[in-house]
């Protein structure tokens, strides 16, 4: 566990998935001309931003577009297995009034909370003294600053550990010491909070509503019988989260868009429709054709056919939304990131038509 040191130095009749949301200098904003917004926060001289705990962000992630708030507990699974989230980055969390504020507290009450200076070291009144008042460099820190850089445009920077990965070793990868940066301007650092950041963390607090399956033409499978599955029109849409960090005038939108359903029977002795088990999802939000009464021997364009009947133990039929990620950001900057899935399961039953030979 990590602890900070303390120093002195997310089938069917109807299906309804919808996504929610419940990371040299580059320059900041639109290149088409489109101002930044002002710096962020000012890091108040009680210090809510300066002495936040190491996984908390000012990154915003609200709705744009595409339904309701997700009810599942489970995020998008990327179907990627080797792609994570972003495990720390960089933020803005005090101004120059704010930093000197701090140590203005330290200087008359030596007991009170110490500076963290990253996301797992805090410094006390002499090292803060020497490195961001007197500008003299402390603990090889980099260059110090005189007058905790008062009157100049800009704040002090520190990292910041996704919470999703706190106990990955990579989530120590922020720890340069609290650190200045012009306004308008990220940090020239690999963990700097690009559009590309905030979209993938955008992405990891995606999250969608349980599913229901339903199957047609009974609610018990029979053997060879085919069971139909669709989607009525309307109910997928592309959906739109968009994560932004203020402080530092950067943000990203990130769209999932569903673009097919797969199912998988739970066992070897079935047979899908496709064969491959994918039924695309259509511009309009459709899947597959709605079963009507007396098509019950009839192939179905999306649906399972199971060959032999349950003997006590149902099979785990499950059915999995494929989504694909765009995202697009500040700055004109936009990609793609790995397609999600999300999966549900039910029991089915299946039994076997008997019949008496005279």
């Amino acid at each position: 566990m990590r602890s900070g040191a303390r120093a002195y130095g997310l089938v069917v009749t109807s299906v309804s998935v919808l996504l929610l949301a419940s990371p040299a200098a580059f320059a900041i904003g639109d290149k088409h001309g489109q101002a930044p917004p002002p710096p962020g926060p000012s890091g108040d001289s009680s210090g809510s931003t300066l002495t936040a705990k190491a996984t908390a962000t000012q990154i915003k992630v609200t709705p744009v577009s595409g339904g309701a708030s997700g009810t599942s507990p489970k995020p998008l699974a990327p179907v990627d297995p080797n792609w994570k989230p972003p495990a720390c980055w960089y933020e803005p969390v005090a101004t120059p009034q704010a930093l000197k504020a701090a140590v203005d507290r330290l200087k008359k009450n030596p007991d009170s909370d110490l500076v963290p200076v990253t996301p797992t070291l805090s410094w006390g009144e002499d090292l803060m003294v020497n490195h961001y008042e007197k500008g003299r460099a402390e603990n090889g820190s980099g260059d110090g600053y005189e007058n905790y850089n008062l009157g100049k445009d800009g704040m002090f920077w520190r990292g910041v550990i996704n919470q999703d990965r706190a106990n990955d070793p990579a989530s120590y990868d922020c720890e340069d010491t609290l650190f200045w940066q012009n306004a308008r301007t990220l940090p020239a650092n690999k963990h700097a909070p690009t559009p590309e950041v905030l979209a993938a963390y955008a992405y990891n607090k995606i999250k969608v509503p349980e599913t229901e399956i339903e199957v047609k033409p009974a609610a018990e499978a029979t053997v060879n019988l085919p069971s139909w599955v669709w989607l009525d029109q309307g109910t997928f849409k592309p959906v739109k989260v968009r994560a932004e960090l203020a402080a530092a005038g950067v943000w990203a939108e990130t769209t999932a868009k569903p673009v097919a359903l797969h199912l998988d029977p739970g066992t070897d002795d079935a047979e899908t429709s496709p064969a491959s088990g994918d039924c695309t999802i259509n511009d309009d939000g459709s899947i597959g054709t709605p079963y009507t009464k007396g098509e019950a021997g009839s192939t179905p364009p999306c649906g399972i056919t199971y060959l032999r009947a349950t003997a006590g133990k149902p099979y785990r039929l499950s059915a999995s939304i494929t989504w694909q990620i765009s995202w697009q950001g500040s700055g004109g900057a936009k990609g793609n990131l790995p397609d999600g899935t999300f999966e549900t399961t039910q029991d089915m039953n299946v039994r076997e038509i008997q019949s008496v030979n005279r």
